[in-house]
């Protein structure tokens, strides 16, 4: 069979692996357009073990029109390259399948125009493949028909490895009973504001607690400080954004981990991978109602962790308080969350995209 055509903005780190699954699943050919990256993660510096070339957006209707693959995959980021994509393939009368994130477009000017083409290739892509259901819900709702769910994986064996050293980042609070532990950029849709009144709600102070902020250290803060977010509280230590190794050292000395992202006119969390980096080491999960690995079914209230309705600091402050005064609620959800995760692997991942394939008889191992 031909292979299959699969483009994207970037393959970072935490994507390379998946890519390596469906690339052994059903033969692909990576299409790398770049572009801007709002999902952190580590720079993939190996070889990539699967076909893969970088091209501008406008080479990418030419490379998908040449007729030389069985379909073409596209993800929705890049408007220009989403459409050059659309037009090459259906200039050569191959199925698109479109790779959806959205589960709320943006409210912007510049997106304004998109939604409505974007509908369209809703409605017209021969399959579309989501994030997870809540991302499913939105685009069925927008006309899609042929709807399926590649789960959101990370690399389940590296992040739940024992040979784990403790941290030894300048800052890290080693005379403190308990960690409660933030990671990702300092923006505003992180709900970083949010989680600092929610902290001082709680009550919580050294040497009982301490809140680590990783990624939100002094550099790379930068202007922000100006907002707020540099602003001293008892018990709150930031560090600089870590390499996956060190993250991973994090995540093993630390006993919570809280997500509090927020919806703006601009973005509303997709998923949030920390989540699953952190459900690995067995670390129960506060978040918000407006992160993607909440409204999308892994982190469970009452199971694997805790979540409260965004922007509320009061009901995340209430949930630290909680989790920080009950060892044996914490030790249940840590383990139920280290179970739960097993199941978002890079497999679960390309076999999303091989049950869309397998619909219009064009995967390798169903058709």
């Amino acid at each position: 069979m031909r292979p299959l055509l699969f483009v994207t903005g970037h393959a970072p780190a935490y994507r390379v692996g998946a890519l390596t699954r469906l690339h052994e699943l059903e033969d692909i050919d990576v299409a790398l357009f770049g572009g801007r990256a709002k999902h952190g993660g580590d720079v993939f510096e190996g070889v990539m073990p699967f076909p893969h070339r970088h091209l501008p957006p406008r080479e990418l209707a030419l490379l998908a029109a040449r007729g030389r693959y069985r379909a073409v995959v596209c993800s929705t980021g890049g408007r220009a390259a989403l459409i050059a994509t659309w037009a090459g393939a259906r200039a050569s009368r191959k199925p698109l399948l479109l790779w959806a994130s959205l589960w709320a477009h943006p409210r912007t000017a510049a997106h304004a125009l998109s939604y409505l083409p974007l509908r369209r290739l809703y409605r017209s892509a021969d399959a579309v493949v989501t994030y997870g259901p809540h991302v499913s819900a939105y685009v069925r709702r927008r006309g899609a028909q042929n709807v399926h769910i590649a789960r959101q994986s990370v690399d389940n064996d590296f992040w739940r490895s024992s040979g784990v050293a403790p941290p030894s980042e300048r800052g890290w609070p080693l005379d403190t009973a308990l960690r409660v532990l933030y990671v990702g950029r300092p923006a505003r849709e992180k709900g970083l504001q949010v989680l600092l009144e929610a902290w001082h709600g709680s009550g919580l102070r050294p040497p009982e607690a301490a809140l680590v902020l990783v990624g939100v250290g002094t550099e790379s803060l930068g202007s922000r400080a100006a907002e707020g977010l540099a602003q001293e509280e008892a018990g709150v230590r930031r560090l600089e954004a870590l390499p996956a190794v060190q993250l991973r050292s994090i995540y093993a000395a630390a006993d919570v981990l809280v997500l509090p992202s927020i919806a703006t006119r601009t973005f509303l969390e997709p998923w949030g991978l920390v989540v699953n980096e952190a459900m690995n080491r067995g670390l129960p999960v506060i978040a918000s109602d407006a992160v993607g690995a909440a409204a999308g079914g892994l982190v469970i209230d009452g199971r694997n962790g805790l979540v409260v309705p965004a922007g509320d600091a009061d009901a995340l402050a209430a949930a630290i308080a909680r989790l920080a005064r009950d060892e044996s609620l914490r030790a249940r959800l840590g383990a139920a969350a280290a179970a739960d995760v097993r199941a978002y692997d890079h497999d679960a991942w390309a076999r999303g995209f091989s049950e869309a394939l397998a619909t219009l008889g064009l995967s390798r191992g169903r058709c």
